[in-house]
């Protein structure tokens, strides 16, 4: 993909490279004189550039439009490749792994799911990964090679390298290295994230809190958690774990998420999603037991997000995961914070829904790339050096 390096003739010529670059992906199909009223460089400095970004294949003269081959010579016109290479985002999740494949622009060309037992094992979830990345570069006919870089998003606690610390939504799960394994399957750079931080970075991207950069993600479920951005840049706390309010309990918070959702004394298990799902129908129905534990489950959620409120002072709270579908989740949300919060902050439902995930794992891959390509120095969702 002829990637900008260290290795170029000059700093400066790497910067220019960057800068044009960036002008191109986002002008459609500039001309030279374009470019240099965008840039701010001088013309032979842009014309330059453009032939050597040619040559890399991440840019390619456009053809002239009819309109204007009819008027005589027109003047040259460019555009990015952004079929020069793609990009995928992953979602492992405890029923399913999604997908989702783009260009180096970031826009999606396709996606696919497979369903996966919660059950299965480290290797099982694995190897269904590696089938939902096949069949959907198989359908859109795009070849392995031209993967440029992997975004991954997988619940539990995420260091840096992509081991999972800590993940007990997933059967050997903990100590996995995630990161290492995946590479394996790739011969390119993966990013690993928390699933909530992912859906964040996402909901920041393309949904909800595309208008703020102070913003808290609740993944709302029986093992909650959560993704918060501040100032614009992820916030993952030193060793990765912020956002961890499923844990509040701990502190002797009252009883766990499943058990306040039981109806029977015996607490749910925390990846028995039918079972989650039959307590709210019976709530829609009128079933006392069950309405007094939806009552109960959302008490403690807004709790655990107003401790996270107080704690961050963020502009807005999306709330996603299944339980953005229930009822009016958002009034005694509102309600709570108000009651709670010195500053109550905006209350959304995530736009994303369950595309959340995968769509921030991309939006990963996608900062990376353009970390090397444009010389961006701090993007959403880099890390600490």
């Amino acid at each position: 993909m002829g990637q900008l390096t260290g290795g170029d003739p000059s700093l400066l010529r790497r910067i220019n490279s960057a800068v044009v670059l960036r002008a191109l992906r986002t002008a459609g199909s500039p001309t030279l004189t374009d470019l240099t009223r965008l840039t701010g460089l001088s013309r032979p400095t842009v014309e330059g550039v453009v032939e050597g970004l040619i040559g890399t294949g991440l840019v390619v003269e456009a053809e002239a439009e009819e309109g204007a081959r009819r008027q005589g010579r027109p003047a040259r016109r460019f555009r990015f490749r952004a079929e020069a290479g793609h990009l995928l985002g992953i979602e492992i999740g405890s029923h399913r792994v999604a997908v989702l494949l783009s260009g180096l622009d970031g826009r999606i060309i396709g996606a696919g799911t497979k369903e996966v037992a919660e059950t299965a094992s480290a290797d099982e979830r694995l190897e269904r990964v590696r089938a939902a990345v096949a069949d959907l570069l198989r359908r859109a006919g795009v070849p392995r090679d031209s993967l440029r870089a992997v975004g991954v998003g997988s619940p539990g606690i995420v260091e840096a390298d992509g081991t999972v610390r800590l993940g007990t939504a997933l059967p050997g799960w903990t100590g996995l290295p995630l990161g290492d394994r995946l590479r394996r399957s790739f011969r390119c750079p993966v990013q690993v994230e928390n699933d909530a931080n992912a859906a964040a970075v996402a909901e920041h991207w393309k949904g909800a809190a595309r208008d703020t950069g102070d913003m808290v993600f609740v993944m709302a479920g029986l093992s909650p958690g959560a993704g918060s951005l501040i100032g614009g840049r992820l916030h993952r706390g030193f060793g990765g774990a912020a956002g961890e309010i499923g844990a509040l309990h701990l502190l002797g918070r009252e009883a766990t998420p499943e058990r306040l959702l039981s109806t029977t004394g015996e607490p749910l298990h925390p990846l028995d999603e039918p079972a989650v799902a039959e307590v709210f129908a019976k709530a829609k129905r009128g079933d006392e037991r069950a309405v007094a534990a939806v009552e109960r489950f959302l008490q403690r959620l807004v709790h655990d997000v107003a401790a996270l409120v107080l704690a961050m002072d963020p502009e807005l709270v999306v709330v996603g995961g299944w339980a953005a579908g229930l009822d009016g989740v958002l009034e005694p949300l509102r309600r709570e914070l108000e009651r709670y919060c010195l500053r109550p902050p905006r209350v959304a439902l995530s736009l994303l829904g369950e595309a959340a995930v995968a769509t921030g794992a991309l939006r990963l891959a996608l900062d990376h790339v353009e970390e090397e390509l444009f010389a961006v120095e701090k993007t959403v969702t880099a890390r600490r050096r």
